[in-house]
Order: structure tokens, then C-alpha cells, then sequence
């Protein structure tokens, strides 16, 4: 399963709230004839550091020169404050390039200079630090396909692989306090999930919580929730528009023609034959060995659709392909094939996040007319055509090896993390 990526925007919330207790702080300066009444800014970012105060782009998208007067009243917080109780005073200097700030102050008649009475700091590496913390909290969470709500309950029942051909069923307890988001149709950014309540989650969701894991692993009481639907799409290529960065797959499931977005965060791949063909070998042979069943939407993903990397399940054993000291692959063995070198037990599916972790990412000018792929992808709009969060080439003996030995590729570790570095090659 993929894990939420957090980006400064994440502190827009708590900027917000913090606006009253700011507006009163420069309303009071105000009314010692320290400047006359503020009118409110929007949030936003310190984009560069001027002799007199900063430049800010605000969360609207507007650029804004910020002078601050001796008498300004500037404060930093933490992250995670919600109020000015703790908030420490700073000086001018304390203020940094990529730093989020909310300012209030007097606005110019051009709306391109504010002058500021008051402005309360978020620092760049406190906030670095605080979602180094929260992906961390992702990733030692759980993750997997749900199979249940209970709306009244407010229990959501995960499923997740334990074993080959083996699932197990987590309790997930949401709360009051618990954030639920749900990722929006076209896109699997967490900054576009969207505040979500528990009866919009369903029976075959992707999902993933952080929180606290029982003794016994059977229950999470969980902070916070993520959930999304996605789409497997294994067919030919109809055609490519490189320029509008698409491409038409004709379904071999549906036999309809599906258009597909590229994008910068799209971790396109290709495989090349000889990996393709060994692929397509293991995966028949895996069959007998019972290869999980699930959606197969991320890493780890089985029979519970996508248990992730750190602590959310996965096949039983450790990873095929995984690499030993150094870094290097296991002696012997293919990355991520199974070979003589691979420490998965008892076959099954190969661990395609493995294999494209050491692949070099692929363009969509790589991928020709007639060409066979397989594509992890989101749900789409009603204005049709799906955006691609993963997509393989090159996989022509996979897809005509056994409609059952496409299906366990599927099964495999995909990651929807976003791309790694380089994956913005697919778009170009």
C-alpha cells in the first residue's frame, strides 16, 4: 500500500486556526497606536529574504512583498500548535527561505505590499521534522484491502496477507480525533485527499492507518486514515499522444478503449525481454504454489490488497531479491525473479517493486503502438480517462503466458508512494 506523501501545504490547517489568536495579538498592538487596524492575509510560504522583511506566495497563488516595521509582533510555533499559548517571540532574522507564515497586517493599494503588525512562523526544518515523524507513523501502520464497515461501530475491517494464499483481518477503531481522508478520483496526492466520514469508505478500498497496533495485532486504534479505489488495466497500446503526455489502451478484460494520463508522478518502467520471459516462467510455476489473492495495489499487496513497506504485512518470508550487505542483490539470483539467490519461500508471485526499484524509469516515448501493458491507475472522473500511478512495458509474455499469471503480477508489491527519483522521466 502507498504511504502519504506530506508536503508543507500540510501545516495550512493549523495556520488557520492560529489567525484569531494572531488577529488579536495585532488588534492589541493596534490599540497602542502601534499601527492602525490589520486586514487579514492569507497563509503562505517565504519564497525570498528582503532588506526590510520577505517575499511570501501565498496558498491563493498571489506574491507578496512583506515589510516588517520595528513594532511588528513576530511569533514561531510548532507544528503541531494549534493556539499562541506556546508560541516563542523571534526577530526579522529568524525568518527563512521556505519557512510557512501567516502574516496580518496593512495591505497596499497596488495588493502587492503588505506592511505587517504581526506575523506567527512556522520554520522549514520544524516542519521537515514533523512529517519526517508522521511517514514514519504511515509506515509503522497497517495497510491492506478493506472488507467491512461498521458505520455504528465505527470499526473498519482490514484485510491484509499474512502468508502465501494465507489473509489476516485487523480491527481498525476510528474516533472523534481520528483524520480520515479520502484521496480524490484522479489523483493519489495526499495534499488532494479530502476530509472524509466513515461511510464513504467501501468494501474494497485500498487503505492505510497510522495509529496504535494492540499486543496482539489484531486491533489499531487509529490516528489517522487514508483511503482511495484504483484500477488494474493490462491491454495493448492503441495509440500515444506524446505531446499531450496520453496514451489509449484497449483493455483486454473489457476490450474498450481506456485513455491514460502520464504524469511527473507516474513510475513508468519497461522490461526488457529476457526479464519479461523469466517473469512470465515464474509466475505459471508460482500458481501451484498459491500465489496470495487480493487487489494487489501495493507493497506487500495479497491477499489483503496491499499491506506496505515497514510493518504492513507483505508475503510471508522476506522479499525476493532483497538486498544483502551493501546493498548488493543476493548472490546468484535475478533481482526480484525468485532465483537461486531469492529469499522468498515457496514461490509465488515475484516482488515487482523490487524489480523496479533497480530498473531505470522509462519514458512514455519508450512504448510503442501494439505494445503490452500493465498499469496501476486511478478511478478517473466523469470526464473521462484514468491518470497512471504505475505502468510496466514490456510484458507481452506475461499477458499471453495465462490470464491467471497476469492476475499474480497484478498481486505483486506495487508501490504508489509516488515516483522515485527520476520518475518525472514518464511525463517528458
Amino acid at each position: 500500500m502507498f504511504f502519504p506523501k506530506l508536503r508543507n501545504a500540510d501545516a495550512r490547517p493549523v495556520l488557520i486556526a492560529l489567525c484569531l489568536g494572531l488577529l488579536f495579538v495585532s488588534l492589541s498592538a493596534a490599540g497602542r497606536g502601534q499601527a492602525p487596524a490589520p486586514a487579514f492575509k492569507s497563509p503562505g510560504v517565504v519564497v525570498s529574504i528582503e532588506p526590510n522583511g520577505f517575499t511570501m506566495r501565498t496558498d491563493a497563488g498571489a506574491t507578496i512583498v512583506v515589510h516588517l516595521p520595528e513594532h511588528a509582533k513576530l511569533l514561531r510555533v510548532a507544528p503541531n500548535e494549534k493556539t499562541l499559548k506556546n508560541a516563542t517571540p523571534i526577530t526579522a532574522a529568524d525568518i527563512g527561505v521556505g519557512d510557512r507564515i501567516l502574516v496580518v497586517g496593512r495591505m497596499a493599494d497596488d495588493q502587492k505590499n503588505l506592511t505587517a503588525s504581526a506575523a506567527v512562523v512556522m520554520s522549514k526544518a520544524d516542519i521537515a521534522q514533523k512529517h519526517e515523524a508522521e511517514s514514519l507513523a504511515w509506515q509503522r501502520g497497517v495497510g491492506g484491502l478493506v472488507s467491512a464497515v461498521d458505520a455504528a461501530a465505527s470499526t473498519i475491517t482490514l484485510s491484509l496477507s499474512a502468508a502465501p494464499g494465507a489473509t489476516k483481518k485487523i480491527l481498525i477503531h476510528v474516533s472523534k480525533e481520528t483524520d480520515v481522508r479520502r484521496y480524490a478520483p484522479d489523483s493519489v496526492k495526499f495534499d488532494d485527499a479530502k476530509p472524509a466520514t466513515l461511510d464513504q469508505i467501501k468494501p474494497g478500498d485500498q487503505l492505510r492507518a497510522r495509529g496504535t497496533r494492540s499486543e496482539d495485532g489484531s486491533e489499531f486504534a487509529a490516528q489517522g486514515v487514508v483511503a482511495g479505489s484504483f484500477q488494474n488495466i493490462a491491454g495493448t497500446i492503441s495509440s500515444i499522444d506524446a505531446s499531450q503526455n496520453t496514451a489509449t489502451v484497449t483493455d483486454l478484460k473489457t476490450k474498450k478503449p481506456v485513455l491514460i494520463r502520464f504524469t511527473a508522478d507516474t513510475q513508468l518502467r519497461k522490461l526488457p525481454p529476457e526479464m519479461a520471459q523469466r517473469l512470465a516462467m515464474r509466475l505459471k510455476g508460482g500458481q501451484a504454489g498459491g500465489a496470495p489473492g487480493g487487489a494487489g495495489m501495493g507493497g506487500g499487496a495479497g491477499a489483503g490488497g496491499g499491506a506496505g513497506q515497514g510493518g504492513g504485512g507483505g508475503y510471508g518470508g522476506a522479499r525476493a531479491g532483497a538486498p544483502a550487505a551493501g546493498g548488493a542483490p543476493p548472490a546468484g539470483g535475478t533481482p526480484g525473479l525468485g532465483g537461486p539467490g531469492s529469499q522468498r519461500p515457496g514461490g509465488g508471485a515475484p516482488d515487482l517493486q523490487q524489480i523496479l526499484s533497480r530498473m531505470p524509469p522509462a519514458k512514455l516515448t519508450d512504448l510503442q503502438k501494439g505494445d503490452a501493458v500493465m498499469i496501476v491507475a486511478t478511478q478517473g472522473t466523469a470526464s473521462g480517462g484514468v491518470t497512471a500511478i504505475t505502468a510496466l512495458g514490456g510484458v507481452e509474455p506475461i499477458l499471453t503466458a495465462s490470464p491467471s499469471a497476469s492476475q499474480a503480477m497484478f498481486m505483486a508489491g506495487w508501490n504508489l508512494s509516488g515516483a522515485p527519483s527520476g520518475g518525472q522521466d514518464a511525463a517528458q
